[in-house]
Formats: C-alpha cells, structure tokens, sequence
C-alpha cells in the first residue's frame, strides 16, 4: 500500500474589489529572512580569517583570498544547486594551488582556475556529478588527511618563524633544523592563536554556551592581533596591496600537459569535495529541528555547474580557486539560513571588508594566519573518518591515498588509492572458502562466498574429492555465481547423478534451491521462466501479440475465450484467476506439507513485523515457507507503546500471543524503502486533520524526534549514507520500533532470561537486497548497532572476519 501525503492548496486566487483602483505593476522585492542575515554574518567572520589564511598558505596574493571568498558566496551562491553550501577557497585545495603557482606563476595558475572551471561547466552538462559519489569514501577521506597533512607541514614552518619548503618530505626533514632557530615573538603569537582555537568550543557553563556563538577563529585571530599590537611584537603581518595593482589572469606558460594536468587537479579536487559536501548539508539540514522544511535539496549537476560559473569568475578576477567549504556550511545551517541568501550575503559582507577594512586587516599577524591554517590541516586528519574506514576494513585504501599524496602528489595519490581499491574489491571477489565435512552418512560441502572463475580450481577439486555415488550436500552462501562456476557445478553434477549419487543444492539456511523447469513444461508455458515478472503477470492467459491480437495460452477455457472481452483477465478476475492456478498448480505440491501444519499446529521461529506495502513479500525476501513466520502487518510497520494504541490492541495482542503463547525465539521489524508512512510523517503538520491514517501515524513521531536528535547517529547501509530523509527516517524508525518492543512486559522478560532476541531488516524494493543490523544478534545499543547497516548476504562473512 503506498501512501500519499494530501495535496494542499498554497495559493488562492486574486479577488478585485469592484470599487478598489486597480493595482499598479508589482515591484521585485528580494526575499530575506532574519536568519540569513544572522547567518550571513556567522558565516562572514569565520569565511574573512581564513580566506587570508589559506591564501598565505597557497603563497598567492592576500587579496585573491578575500576575492575567492566573495565570488564563491556571490556567483556559486546564486547560481548552485545546494542553496545552503558555502563556497570560497577550501584548505583542500592548498596544495594543489601552491604547487601550481610555484611552478607556473601567479598568472599561470588564475588561468588555470578559468579552465578548470570552464570544465566543469562541461560537465555538469554532460549530466555526470553523480558520478563523483562513486568513488570510494576511504579514497576521499585519505586524499583529505594527505592534503591536511602537508598543510600542517608547511604551515609548522611559518608558525616557527620560518619558511616553508617545497614539498611536505623537504618540511618535515626540516623541522629539527626550524625547532632550533624558532623565533620567540612569532612562536609566542601562534601558540596564543591555537590555544583560543582549541579552548573557545570547550567553554563551560551557562556563559560559555553564548560566548561559544563567536566563532573561534575571529576570536583566535583578534586576540593574537590585539597581543601584537599591544606588545609591539615585531612579528611579519598582513600586507595588503592597492587593488589597483591586483594581478589578473594571463596566457598559460609552460607545457601543455603540466597545464592539462593541473587543470584536472583542480577540477577532480574542487568537483569531488563540492558534491560530498553538497550531500553532508542535505543530511544537516534534516537533523534540524525544521526538518529542512521550505529549504530544497541539493541539485548535485547545478551545483557543479555553479562552482565551474564561480572558478571561472574567480580566476578571471585573480582569485583561488572556489570549492564548496564544509565549515562554513555547517555553520551557515547551524545558524539556521533557509535560503541562498544567506551565501550571497556573506560574499557582499566579504566584498565590503575588503574594500573598506584594509588598514584593520593590515595589523594581523601572519603567524596568526599560519597558526588558524595549521589546525584546520590537523584536522582533516579525522579520527572518525579512520574509525570508519577501519570497521569496514579499508585501512589500507586510506593508508595508501594519504600516503601517496603527501609524498608524491594528489592525483598520483587518489590514483594509488583507487588501484588498491579496485585490489581489495577483486580479493574480497575471489575470497571463498570451502570445506567439506560427513555428516549423518552424507557429504556436506560449504561454499561460503562469491562463487567466480577464480574460484573454480578450488571448487572443481573438492567435488571431485567426494566418493562416487554418495549422496552429497551443497551449500552454496554468496550472492553471486558467474557462467564458469555455473559450468562446473552443472557438469559435476550430470556426472555425479551418472554413477548413482544424489546431489542437493542449498542456500546458507538448508533451505533447497529449485531445479530448472522441465523442458515439457517449458515448452507448454514458453512465457514463463523463473525470472518471470509477477507484476499483473497471468501465465497460460492471453498475451500480446506483436500481430495485433492476443492469443490464448494453452490453458485458456472455451468460456474464457469466448470472445474478445475475456481474452484477457479484467482486473476484477485476477483473484479467482491467481486461486484456479494455485489450485491446479501448487496446491499438489505443498499439499503434504499444510496437512502436517494442520496436525501439529503452527510452530513458527519468530514474530515478523512490517509494513503492508505491497511490494513487501515477506516469504520471497526471507526464503521461508508455511508455518515459518508470524507476520503482522500493518501501515509503517509500528510498534505502538503500551497503553497507547487508544482502542486498537492488534499489535500489542498480537506480540502477546506470539511472545507468550506460540514462544517464538526471535522477533525482526522490517522497514523498506519509499515507505508512503515515512512520506507522510515527514510532510505531516499538526493541523492536517485527524483523519485515522493521522491518527494511526501518531505511533511514529518518537522515529522523527530520534532522527532530529544529535545524539544518535546517523545510519549507513554498506559505507554509504541513506540517499534523502526519506531513507534515513525508514531505516531510524526500524531501530525505534525496536526500542518500543522492549516496553512490552512480556518482551522484556524473555530478553532477561536470554530466551528472546531482536532483530531489525531494511528491505530496498529498487534493489532486491535485504539489510540485517550489524554486529551481534541481540541488540544491546541500537545506535552502536545500526549505525552500520550490511546486506544479509555480507553478514556471515563479516562475522568471521
């Protein structure tokens, strides 16, 4: 069942009054709210100090800095997909643009920023920035952490008092002979600076918590500022020259690859950190207590070409090149910005600073700058980023990205980490493992894993290794088989069943996989094949004929043919249709069974609880047969609490008789993509009327209120992040309901007595794949345990691993 949130009306049409004058032309008036303008100047003092920093870290002119900052909040502000993203110079692209300039030239590298984004510009038009989501999350966080890296490196040197040298192997050979000959009063303004960085978040108490809405960096750099001017300090400070003599782009010089090469640094750098941050704000934007609401998602092809419109302005205007900027992002939606204003604001902000506080920026220090630049660099190197490529076993990927950036550069680095990558997929392909035991006087061979051609050696000589005429087992756990396997398998099969033995082909829980059709019933039925779509599928009914008229199939009655309206099954037949076929057809072969059932009554292992979607088959997704699973259904797959469901015991009656009564061991909650419940709860509003979908939707707010919550985590099914809020309120409701289960006294008796236990699945309809909670059988913490969601067929091998 999929539900739809009611249409509302948003407008209402325009009455004139019969003796008012007629209205005169409507005046464009900008729309601004009071939160982006407070936004607009959060994201302004933190954007200014920084703009300078990094500048002064790539080695170009101060000012390209401030014009970077201004043309990413203007042009990529207005003209971007993600309305809430803050764009100007990122740390992420410090090396890249010093290396640049280092060997080409100032001139040289604003050209290269106007062919970069011209690129950009291309692309976005060929309609490919979702392409950019593909590459592995270990590859980016290892590429940000070199570049963080080298920063800190370099940036050690000038908070010294020192120069910094080409590469980051020349800065930390270096570092010994720096510590040596430090220079006090510049040591003395660095430590100051990154003292406050460190210790303003942390401020305690009542008013800590609103000194705390100063950005740390404005107070981190005014204070070092305020020191030096003070103190006297003779330390080097900010120089900024007449705009008059600002330098603009010129022709490229130099050789033609190194430019093209530096082009598709910028341009991968620049692209890739723009659209994961794009997609960081949607998540951001949905934890807020609003939801986002009014506030649209990030058009990742408009962004992108944003950012080329805003790297060509800015290289144009001599500035550095222009990413999307997670700082300021954050800060811009903590601040609570609800439109592109709020950007565009804090570029004109940063437009008016530079025109007119240039002798106020002239008194920083630079070491100051240096300092505020070494620690953003430090922390790129993010610990959570490691923890995360650590459970999903990609050290290595990161280990080799961060390596080969820092020591030889970012493209040769990303490029090593996609390598290694590809390496680490290919192993885990080709990594199975067989064994093979006796039991009960049958052979039982375990397959567990991907069954390719790289496996088949191994697999050909333990089936050979069986006896002749025995009567063997075959396990099969993996999700895929390709044609060599296949072959393999087939062949020793024909043979074995030759010379007298039995084979039997399993999944991982025993349950047997079917053999091909016979070719008799494939013939009488040649549109039905095990693959066969079920959606309005009526096999032996009419089909469509490529020659106009439909023919019957070879079931098809007389009465059924009759005439041209019953040649094929109205809407209303498909019932009784779907019941004659089960009758002539499946009822003979399940019909020992349902007579076993009907003696001993049902025995089912677990209580399955979802929703009644009816994309949802239960018995498909979790291979089980009659007598299996008690299944309750219901609209998103909600667990009311105790005494709440208001006159409608189903469910709570139903986990009572299944916890109590039929004593099953476990019970699984299963949400599913696209949920319609989901839909509707997040586009609810407490004055829809209390309908009884509404009322019946109450049970879910707790599943809203937990996903707006900062202290749970937000989930990810295999590495990856949920595609929109959607997804991310189907899979944070699982783990609700989940919670709502352990109020029940029944419930929570079995689970003390170690008799009982919870799981939680996450089923994608556009997929086919099934998501099992990580970790341990018994949930214990659910936000421990699902914020890594896996797919059922990983599960065993995450396991033993």
């Amino acid at each position: 069942m999929t539900l739809y949130a009611p249409a509302r009306t948003t407008s209402r049409p325009r009455i004139q009054r019969p003796h008012s004058p007629p209205e005169g032309p409507r005046r464009f008036r900008f729309p601004l709210a009071g939160a982006d303008l407070s936004a607009s100047v959060a994201v302004f003092l933190i954007a200014l100090p920084l703009s300078l920093g990094i500048a002064l870290a790539t080695g170009a002119p101060l000012q390209s800095g401030l014009v970077a900052a201004a043309v990413g909040g203007l042009v990529a502000g207005r003209f971007g997909g993600s309305p809430l993203q803050v764009s100007g110079p990122a740390a992420g692209l410090t090396v890249v643009t010093a290396e640049l300039i280092q060997r080409y030239g100032w001139r040289t590298t604003c050209a290269i920023t106007v062919l970069a984004g011209l690129t950009q510009l291309a692309l976005s038009a060929l309609r490919v920035a979702r392409s950019a989501l593909a590459v592995s999350p270990a590859i980016v966080h290892g590429m940000l952490a070199g570049i963080g890296v080298t920063i800190a490196l370099a940036q050690l040197h000038i908070v010294l008092g020192g120069t910094p040298q080409s590469s980051a192997v020349d800065n930390a050979l270096g570092l010994p002979a720096q510590l040596a000959r430090a220079h006090p009063a510049t040591l003395t303004i660095s430590a100051l600076t990154v003292a406050v960085l460190l210790c303003w978040p942390r401020l305690p108490g009542r008013a800590g918590r609103l000194v705390r809405k100063v950005p740390a960096a404005l107070v981190a750099v005014a204070g070092a500022t305020a020191v030096a001017a003070f103190t006297g300090l003779a330390v080097p400070r900010v120089d900024l020259p007449s705009w008059s003599s600002h330098a603009l782009p010129g022709l490229p010089e130099g050789p033609v690859l190194g430019i093209a090469a530096g082009v598709l640094t910028i341009t991968l750098v620049t692209s890739v950190q723009s659209l994961l941050s794009a997609v960081a704000v949607d998540k951001l934007v949905a934890t807020r207590a609003d939801h986002g609401k009014g506030v649209p998602r990030s058009r990742l092809d408009r962004e992108l070409a944003g950012q080329g419109a805003a790297n060509v302005v800015s290289g144009a205007l001599g500035g550095l090149p222009v990413a999307g900027v997670a700082v300021r992002s954050v800060a811009n939606v903590s601040a609570g910005a609800v439109s592109r204003a709020s950007t565009m604001l804090h570029g004109l902000w940063i437009v008016l600073a530079a025109l007119l506080l240039v002798p106020v920026l002239d008194l920083i220090p630079l070491a100051a700058l240096a300092a505020l630049v070494m620690v953003v660099g430090i922390q790129m190197v993010s610990i959570t980023h490691i923890r995360t490529v650590t459970r999903h076993r990609e050290v290595v990927v990161y280990a080799v990205t961060l390596a080969g950036v820092v020591l030889v550069g970012i493209l040769e680095g990303v490029a090593l980490g996609i390598a290694v990558a590809i390496a680490v997929a290919l192993h885990r392909l080709a990594r199975t493992r067989i064994t093979r035991e006796e039991r009960d006087g049958r052979q039982l061979l375990r397959v567990r894993g991907q069954l390719t051609f790289l496996a088949v050696p191994r697999l050909s000589r333990a089936l050979h290794q069986l006896p002749q005429g025995s009567d063997v087992v075959v396990e099969l756990d993996g999700s895929f088989m390709d044609h060599a396997a296949y072959e393999a398998l087939s062949d020793w099969t024909t043979g074995h069943l030759a010379h007298g033995g039995t084979v039997e082909t399993t999944g991982p829980t025993g349950v047997r996989i079917a053999e091909p059709a016979p070719v008799t019933a494939s013939a009488a039925h040649p549109c039905c094949r095990p693959w066969t779509p079920w959606h309005n599928h009526q096999c032996g009914e009419a089909q469509p004929s490529e020659n106009g008229p439909e023919t019957t199939g070879p079931e098809t009655t007389g009465a059924e043919a009759s005439g041209p309206e019953t040649s094929r099954p109205t809407t209303g037949l498909h019932l009784a249709s779907g019941i004659g076929k089960f009758q002539r057809n499946t009822a003979p072969l399940v019909r020992e069974e349902l007579a076993r059932l009907a003696r001993e009554g049902q025995r089912p292992s677990q209580l399955f609880l979802t929703c009644a979607d009816s994309r949802l088959v239960t018995s498909m997704i979790t291979s089980s047969g009659p007598g299996d699973l008690f299944t309750v259904r219901n609209v998103g797959n909600l667990v009311p609490l105790p005494g709440e469901e208001s006159g409608d015991d189903s469910v709570a009656a139903a986990i009572e008789y299944a916890v109590e009564v039929l004593r099953v061991s476990s019970i699984t909650v299963c949400g599913h993509s696209g949920c319609g419940a989901m839909q509707a709860l997040l586009s609810g509003s407490p004055d829809d009327p209390p309908t009884p979908l509404r009322r019946w939707l109450r049970h879910g707010r707790p599943s809203l209120e937990r996903m707006a919550s900062r202290r749970h985590a937000w989930a990810r099914i295999s590495g990856r992040l949920p595609a929109d809020a959607v997804e991310q309120l189907c899979l944070t409701n699982v783990v609700q309901q989940l919670e709502h289960l352990r109020a029940y006294e029944s419930v929570a008796r079995r689970l003390a007595e170690g008799t009982l236990t919870l799981h939680g699945v996450y089923f994608h309809v556009g997929e086919a794949q099934a998501y099992l909670l990580s970790g341990t059988d018994e949930v214990h913490s659910y936000d421990d345990v699902f914020t890594q969601v896996v797919p059922t067929d990983q599960l065993e091998t995450a396991r033993a691993s």
